[in-house]
């Protein structure tokens, strides 16, 4: 007989949560407050000592991956969201609204890396991170572990197909309005898009998200560079507020938060970004990752909202560049810094649907996996710039997916998650303060997702029955 046998005391522990727990399975089957740690422990398994740490991103490649990821075309139309709530309206709701982003970010990666440690699992995606709490969780959850992973996975592939074809058609409306402009050329945005196309092909071949460090770096650096242009613009003429409402009609309050989450949430692009880190544990802390990088989008999103709106007011365009004087060489380079930074984006936005796909077909593929990975992301590509082609004012209905899935993924996954986490290991807290947090958590998310959808049907309205179908122009709205 072994020594752990005659010694039962001394034999290793064993992860059981409340509804594994014979002795504690009474409370598992609901969400309770009084929960606490209800399982023998085992706090030697340290999930960060177990990755693959050989293609690991340093933090700096995390922070400047996870700034691309929030800092897209979204900040450009920030002065049309501020026009739609009014000055100090949207310079608060702007930071309350990053500061529930970045607190959203927070709650699902602890959860994960928490959950990692319980089930000794070295490192879980958004998707897994889901499976895994819903798994180990109370009794009443671990029947839907599977479907919550199937709901996430999907999801995001829907969200970021999406997005890539946003891309695609704005990158191309962009380089039309442009050489059509200058150059006194007739094409369509259409032609455009083909155009488009054969760069994103070979951006969207890189499968290390290391390799993709320096098109995101290169991507922040020409936003940056966009952002001092039109602040210069911003700044050529005296500044008069005078004019601008601190408030408009709340009517008009959706399309400003269906702007802000669309344009700052990042959520997708979260895990994908933790789980290549070579030190995991910055990603969340003091400083962080997280903190640092959610910081620097909240401030330049509110001070461009700001800014550009007393500057324009009311005539303020879907994207400030539209606002910029086409007959003058720095707004010009402007606009096709932010059409390249925006193309160098689609590596990343393109890395988060492949890598849930590839796992879900990776059996199938397992043989002469090269030729039939490229193929794959060749054709996913190609179709995508097809959809852009055959629809190419496609940002109203894109938005509508954007706005309905970020809100979700965004907001509401992550509360939930977090609750069911909760109520199986650590309790609530004193007046169940968390699970009330959560509950407010998935309120917003949900009038966030209202709202959105309400905007961009509305949209989609406006632009297809509104003779402007496949103009190659964005509207007012568009972001």
């Amino acid at each position: 007989m072994s020594k752990s046998e005659k010694n039962p005391q001394n034999a290793p522990a064993v992860i059981l949560p409340i509804g594994l727990n014979p002795e504690k399975s009474g409370s598992a089957t609901e969400f309770n407050s009084t929960s606490k740690l209800a399982y023998d422990y085992d706090d030697s398994y340290n999930p960060f000592e177990n990755r693959e740490t050989e293609k690991a991103n340093t933090t700096t490649g995390a922070l400047i991956h996870l700034l691309k990821s929030s800092l897209g075309t979204g900040i450009l139309a920030m002065p049309n969201a501020f026009n739609n709530a009014g000055l100090v309206f949207a310079s608060i709701m702007t930071v309350i609204v990053g500061l529930v982003c970045t607190h959203c970010v927070w709650i699902l990666v602890r959860c994960s890396h928490k959950i990692c440690k319980i089930s000794k699992t070295p490192v879980l995606g958004f998707a897994e991170t889901a499976e895994k709490v819903f798994e180990y969780g109370p009794n009443w959850a671990k029947k839907y572990s599977r479907a919550a992973r199937q709901g996430v996975d999907y999801a995001l592939m829907a969200t970021y197909y999406s997005t890539g074809c946003v891309y695609i058609v704005f990158i191309a409306n962009t380089f039309h309005n442009i050489c059509n402009d200058l150059l006194g050329w007739e094409f369509s945005v259409r032609i455009y898009i083909l155009f488009v196309i054969i760069p994103c092909l070979f951006i969207g071949q890189i499968r290390n998200l290391k390799l993709l460090v320096p098109f995101s770096g290169s991507a922040n650096v020409f936003i940056l560079v966009t952002f001092g242009i039109v602040l210069y613009y911003i700044f050529k003429e005296p500044l008069d507020i005078s004019d601008k409402p601190a408030i408009v009609s709340w009517t008009k309050w959706p399309v400003f938060f269906s702007t802000v989450i669309f344009a700052m949430e990042g959520i997708g692009a979260v895990m994908p970004v933790e789980n290549s880190m070579k030190k995991p544990q910055q990603f969340l802390g003091f400083p962080s990752v997280l903190m640092i990088a959610m910081i620097t989008v909240t401030v330049m999103y509110t001070v461009l909202g700001f800014l550009g709106y007393i500057r324009f007011g009311s005539e303020i365009q879907g994207s400030i560049t539209l606002n910029l004087p086409t007959d003058e060489w720095p707004a010009i380079t402007g606009q096709v810094l932010i059409g390249i930074a925006i193309l160098f984006t689609f590596g990343l936005q393109f890395y988060i649907p492949m890598e849930i796909l590839l796992k879900k077909i990776e059996s199938k593929i397992a043989k002469g996996r090269n030729i039939k990975e490229i193929t794959l992301r060749t054709g996913i590509i190609i179709l995508t710039g097809a959809v852009g082609i055959a629809v190419p004012d496609l940002e109203p209905v894109i938005s509508l997916v954007g706005a309905v899935f970020f809100s979700g993924l965004g907001l509401f996954v992550p509360a939930f998650i977090e609750c069911v986490y909760l109520s199986a290991y650590e309790g609530f807290g004193k007046f169940n303060w968390k699970l009330w947090k959560n509950i407010l958590l998935m309120i917003f998310s949900v009038i966030a997702l209202v709202s959105g959808a309400f905007v961009s049907i509305l949209d989609i309205i406006e632009t297809y029955m509104g003779g402007d179908e496949g103009s190659g122009h964005l509207t007012k709205t568009h972001f």
